[in-house]
């Protein structure tokens, strides 16, 4: 599809912040590649007026390389042959759930995920929650992992895994805790274990082998990156060459998704897409000779779905960073609210098909040969009269044929 962009709207990050409270009734799903004629909008930030996160060294790997979990070492038996035999898999993924001030948002959201787990069919029940990061703020403190994840999850019976956001790698001096220790005590535990600071809660310790990782499974793989704590990520050139070869050594007989804290494309004014990570992903899949067929992220606590392109093949971007966190969503300017989608973000190739920013929600992502459908869940606000079962704001269905 070729469409011609008109000319770009630059909104400054003035009257992005001054729009933030500004909530508009939830536009409807449109399929995946609308053939619309997309609007060009650019978001310019000012880095003064938002604080800056330093570089934070990594710890030490807890697995070997090259930091690879079989899903079958998670799963039991029963559990892996309902997926090699439906040929289907689900799962959760959304980011930045850690209920820093009240805990209603991420139980509330935990609680819809929840019900994913009650339909006759065990073939439609998520196999695992893969979090995109931001699992405790401010600063990943140990003390947090209780009230910000083991509680709210304590009824979720599913694996838990991770990718670290910016907040878990980030350092509190009053607490004397290194960057990401809490993270590595509790997703990349040696073998499943209880934690202090999970308390009573049931769940154990996950084992992932690193805090950037692959998830080996029947029908997908999942690479894992760790961007860091600076606004817009950071990889070290290790990361990067590990990254590139992960693609490279892939299996090419199902499909590949990328996840990622930092997002690739964003249209919220403070927190835009980086061209630091879209040049590492442009890089890897050209040097792998593989482009994974779906991106996701955090770090923007609101639903963005992009269609974005790597080494000219267009790959869907999805930022699902709305899983909990308090106080308000990030609000996108009323510009893309006034706008018609989709609308091409100047400066970059990335076309933003769908938005939603006044609901928390979910995903709830299905797995075959031949298709990957990403259902976007929005869900009630805990004081909503609203009744029944959340309803799915927006779907988008990747043919992989494999």
């Amino acid at each position: 599809m070729k469409t011609r962009a008109r000319k770009a709207t630059i909104i400054d990050a003035t009257s992005l912040l001054n729009n933030q409270k500004h909530h508009p009734t939830p536009r409807p799903g449109r399929a995946f590649g609308a053939s619309r004629l997309p609007q060009t909008f650019q978001t310019v930030i000012d880095p003064n007026k938002h604080p800056t996160q330093p570089w934070r060294d990594l710890p030490p790997a807890t697995g070997a390389a090259p930091f690879r979990l079989s899903l079958d070492s998670v799963l039991s038996n029963d559990a892996m042959n309902s997926i090699e035999t439906s040929g289907t898999m689900v799962f959760h993924s959304v980011g930045d759930t850690g209920g820093v001030n009240t805990p209603s948002q991420i139980e509330n959201v935990a609680s819809y995920m929840e019900m994913d787990f009650g339909t006759p069919d065990v073939t439609t029940h998520p196999s695992f929650f893969y979090h995109l990061g931001d699992v405790v703020y401010y600063d990943g403190e140990l003390d947090n992992y209780y009230p910000e994840f083991y509680e709210p999850y304590m009824n979720y019976p599913a694996p838990i895994m991770a990718i670290p956001g910016n907040h878990d790698g980030d350092v509190d001096p009053q607490t004397g805790e290194s960057s990401l220790e809490g993270f590595v005590r509790n997703f990349c535990s040696q073998a499943p274990t209880h934690t202090p600071e999970g308390h009573d809660a049931p769940r154990t310790t996950m084992t992932q082998p690193y805090v950037y990782w692959t998830l080996l499974t029947p029908l997908v793989t999942i690479v894992g990156l760790y961007s860091n704590c600076p606004e817009g990520g950071q990889l070290s050139q290790a990361q990067i060459d590990w990254f590139e070869l992960e693609l490279k050594l892939a299996p090419n007989d199902r499909a590949l998704i990328v996840a990622v804290h930092h997002p690739i494309y964003s249209a919220y004014g403070s927190k835009p897409g980086s061209q630091h990570l879209k040049g590492v992903l442009e890089q890897a899949s050209a040097s792998a000779g593989r482009v994974p067929e779906l991106v996701l992220s955090g770090h923007v606590h609101n639903y963005q779905r992009f269609q974005g392109s790597l080494n000219g093949q267009a790959v869907p971007m999805i930022v699902a960073g709305a899983g909990g966190y308090n106080p308000a969503l990030h609000t996108l300017s009323k510009v893309f609210h006034s706008g018609k989608l989709p609308i091409q973000m100047a400066g970059g190739d990335g076309i933003l098909e769908n938005f939603c920013d006044n609901q928390h929600g979910y995903l709830r992502i299905t797995v075959t040969k031949k298709k990957i459908q990403c259902d976007y869940v929005a869900v009630p606000d805990p004081g909503s009269t609203k009744k029944g079962a959340p309803g799915i704001f927006d779907s988008l269905t990747i043919k992989t044929n494999y």
